[in-house]
Formats: structure tokens, sequence, C-alpha cells
């Protein structure tokens, strides 16, 4: 076991470190996003004792990770709940797969740190202890409560202008790197956006884009969980949009332009 929980310890510490040193990483990281929300409904006893704001940590060898999670039900009686994990730099990322049966509780953190599992009981000083699960090794972790549930929402695609739909293009650079951006936006049939970005560098990476988000003229792109977001303001009169990527702590001026049709000169 100590074995086991040495390595769990170095596999979150390679993960943190990538994603503060490596552009690399940072990219796979928003790469592995796929959070799909699963509820399932719980004994009706068990209401009172789950539904909360639960605090505490995962103890990781030599560390600590603090982990804040939310659990409630929804008006149809589905659990539903979010996570924060400050060391992480992950807020409002969705639970799935809860399952509760009297006192027995479990529930994983989708699209984020792996994916991991928690698996745990309420004891009966109404904390929440049990073990947590990343990559084939586990740690134990112990939850308390520390008031009502606060379940972050989870926002929605709203349309783009019909003036931002299409493919737009520019140049950014990140860590030294030269780096261009390649973004198509579409409308789709239900009435919300769709986005596909494209970065060309050294590697070449599809990025998934949760969200997309036209308020007025300002345009948003963001996958939450995982720290990146583009923000520009469309210019009419310059038919460009003027604005700024980030992935984690990492920021760059980003204009976009309509990318050229063929047989056009491209704008620098």
């Amino acid at each position: 076991m100590e074995l086991l929980l040495k390595g769990f310890g170095n596999s979150l510490r390679k993960q943190r470190e990538m994603h503060r040193v490596s552009m690399a990483a940072l990219l796979a990281l928003v790469l592995s996003l796929a959070a799909i929300p699963a509820t399932f409904a719980s004994p009706q006893g068990a209401t009172q004792e789950v539904a909360a704001r639960w605090e505490g940590t995962v103890q990781i060898p030599g560390a600590e990770m603090v982990v804040v999670i939310d659990l409630m039900q929804d008006s149809k009686g589905a659990w539903t709940g979010s996570a924060i994990v400050p060391g992480f730099g992950i807020k409002g990322a969705p639970l799935a797969d809860i399952t509760i049966k009297d006192s027995d509780l479990a529930f994983a953190i989708k699209g984020a740190m792996g994916d991991p599992k928690f698996k745990g009981r309420i004891n009966g000083a109404g904390n929440l202890e049990g073990e947590f699960e990343q990559g084939g090794n586990t740690a134990p972790f112990a939850l308390h409560k520390t008031g009502p549930p606060q379940v972050e929402p989870q926002p929605h695609s709203t349309p783009v202008g019909k003036e931002l739909e299409g493919e737009w293009q520019g140049n950014f650079e990140l860590i030294g790197k030269k780096l261009h951006a390649l973004i198509t936006l579409t409308n789709q049939a239900g009435g919300a956006a769709a986005a596909q970005f494209q970065i060309k560098g050294e590697i070449e990476t599809k990025v998934p884009i949760d969200l997309v988000t036209n308020d007025g003229g300002l345009l948003t792109l963001e996958t939450p969980r995982q720290s990146f977001i583009y923000q520009g303001q469309y210019s009419k009169d310059l038919d460009e949009i003027k604005g700024t990527i980030q992935f984690g702590p990492m920021e760059s001026p980003l204009v976009l332009h309509r990318a050229a049709k063929p047989g056009a000169e491209p704008k620098p």
C-alpha cells in the first residue's frame, strides 16, 4: 500500500507540475475533458444526511489535497453535485456516477484529474470517510459538513451572431512558442453555438470547447474546469475579434481575422 500511495502522490505531483510548466501537457489536459453528468436517485432516508457542502482533504503521501464537494437533489429527486479542487484550479466540475445506499456513498469527478472516484461511508459522527481512487492508486479521504450545498450550475452555450459564424484565424505566442489558431463557429439546430478550436505549432491540437457565449459583440470560448478560455470583442468596422487566450496561468493576446478563402491572400 505504501508503494501504491507513493506512486499516486507522484502521479498527482507530476500532473500539477506539468500543468504549471508544460504547454504540451496543458493542451493534453484540455483534450481529456469529457464531463458528462450522471445521477441516480437515492433512498429517501439518506437525503438530509447527504445533501450538504462537504469539505476536507485527501491524504496524498507527503501532502494534503483539499477538496470541496457539493451534493443535492434536483426537482425530480435525482442527485447532482459539483467539485472544487483549489490546488488544481478546478471549480465547479460536475459529479457523475452518484450512488447512495443507506450511509454508503460513491461518485466521480468527470473530465478532470483523470476522472477520480470517491467511495466512502458516513460514520457515526456524521463525517464522510473512504478511499479516493485515481489512475489505479488510492488514498484515504475525510470530509465533514460545512453548510448547505452550493452546487455550481452548469452554464449553457448561446447562439452567436451571424457576423461571427464561419472560420477565423490568428497567431499568438505562449512560453516563447509561436502558435496558430484556427476557429470555426457554427449555430446548431437547437439554437446554441458550437466551436472547433485548433492550435498548430510544434504539435497540432484540437481543443474541445464546452461553452460558447456571445453577449453583444463579446465572444467567449471556454472549458471552465481546466482554465482554458478565449475572450474577444468583435469589431464590425475592422471585421476582427480582438481578445486574449488563456491556458491556466498563462495568457497571450490573440486577434482573429476571417480565414482566407481559397485563392485569397491571408491577413497577417
